[in-house]
């Protein structure tokens, strides 16, 4: 029976609300066996987390086997299946690929290890409690299974049962947010946490988002670090501001009681995209700023602005060795603003070189390789959220770098270029607009 399940490798990613923004797992991979003592400011909200002595405390990455398991629930429903339980049967390939795990067997040992805290690790908690009950205790897990064929040692299928506690908060769709695939490449717990809790708290709060202070942060998240190391933490993460979806600013970083404001981005760029068209519409003779791009290092002579008139004659249409200048232009900004010592040569994908070894390479026709490669949802997403660029060439932009960077092989390459071309429409995209 475990052979013929459905495919659940691609399903919709979705996370429990109730488990996002409160301290349930320990953010640090090394064993933490301290317990996380949470109390609401209100009083109203209690949270106690305990270890096992043995295996330790459930982990913020142990997480992604819940989420995913919270989203095949969700898939099951939308499905119209009627005859949910807590007990699930499931492909451990089907899980470790949907979070980037990997499937080697390393990886299911990972597993192996990862459902032993869940099943270990002991929650106290009083969300959702009642007139009947004041709380309740449970582990993530109630148990799992896994079931090996003794000849040849193939994995026939596992069977996860979950706690009562948290099937029932996902079986109300009320009570699931959808989240990004590229939630499972944060490699740092804190970012992984951040994310959760950035999510939950910004994502119904449009372009004013949600700001809260460190120290309330600092309790929500259950961290060992002292509240000066994690304000550091958190300050870098807002610098590099490269989290899935979400915009952080630090406000009154210097002061001593700094704030963190969190905007889903997809609000940022409907606020400030309107006063830019308005501006452009009324004061046409005055070119943005933004819009004005640096000379290309690669070539600063008149061709290149006769190629950027020819592209204002036909906005509709975007030239490859334009979409490329882009590309170089963005990295000489970047340079500029952040200095030679930036890092770009060898680890950021944006790279002017990299720009100039896919011109070196011969030019492939128009949508002869980006609609095969990539998988048709994260194609589709890209068309819909990155409009006008010409995927094949930038696409080469991104094989250079990775030829050059055997580290940075990603274990899925279409949400790793999707991650690529998010980033490179957000630095680019009033350059393109301007076309």
């Amino acid at each position: 029976m475990f052979f013929t399940l459905p495919d659940f490798s691609d399903i919709s990613l979705r996370d429990y609300q109730e488990t996002m923004q409160r301290p349930f797992f320990s953010l640090a991979k090394k064993k933490r066996l301290k317990p996380i003592e949470y109390t609401s400011p209100d009083k109203s909200v209690r949270v106690h987390v305990s270890a096992n002595p043995e295996y330790g405390m459930a982990t913020i990455w142990d997480a992604d086997i819940m989420i995913y398991l919270a989203s095949h629930l969700n898939e099951l429903r939308e499905r119209g299946d009627n005859d949910l339980s807590p007990t699930i049967r499931l492909q451990p390939g089907d899980l470790l690929r949907r979070i980037c795990w990997g499937v080697s067997g390393r990886a299911y040992e990972r597993l192996i290890a990862a459902l032993d805290r869940l099943q270990a690790t002991t929650i106290k908690t009083n969300i959702r409690a009642n007139s009947k009950t004041r709380e309740t205790t449970f582990s993530w897990i109630d148990s799992y299974t896994h079931l090996v064929d003794e000849k040849t040692q193939r994995s026939l299928g596992m069977e996860i049962t979950l706690s009562r506690w948290f099937f029932d908060g996902v079986m109300d769709k009320r009570n699931v947010l959808a989240i990004s695939p590229l939630y499972f490449e944060i490699t740092s717990g804190l970012g992984k946490w951040l994310y959760r809790a950035s999510r939950k708290h910004a994502g119904g709060n449009g372009a004013e988002g949600f700001t809260i202070g460190f120290e309330t942060l600092h309790q929500k998240s259950g961290s060992e670090s002292s509240l000066p190391s994690f304000k550091n933490k958190i300050l870098e993460l807002a610098r590099a501001n490269n989290l899935p979806e979400i915009h952080l600013e630090a406000i009154d970083a210097e002061s001593p009681r700094p704030k963190l404001k969190m905007v889903m981005r997809k609000f940022l760029d409907d606020r400030t995209s309107a006063p830019s068209t308005k501006k452009r519409i009324g004061q046409r003779n005055e070119p943005s700023p933004v819009a004005s791009p640096l000379p290309s290092p690669a070539s600063g002579h008149s061709h290149d602005r006769d190629a950027t008139r020819s592209q204002q004659a036909q906005p509709d249409l975007v030239d490859p060795s334009l979409a490329l200048s882009l590309v170089a232009r963005t990295a000489a900004r970047f340079k500029y603003d952040h200095g030679a010592d930036a890092g770009l040569p060898h680890t950021d994908p944006h790279d002017v070189q990299f720009a100039r070894a896919a011109e070196e390479a011969p030019r492939p026709r128009r949508g002869d390789r980006a609609a095969d490669v990539l998988d048709p949802e994260t194609y589709a997403t890209i068309m819909r959220e990155c409009p006008g660029w010409d995927l094949d060439v930038l696409m080469k932009t991104f094989d250079a770098f990775l030829n050059r960077n055997p580290n940075e092989i990603p274990r899925n390459y279409s949400k790793r270029f999707y991650g690529f071309m998010k980033k490179h429409h957000e630095r680019n995209k009033y350059q393109l607009r301007g076309l």
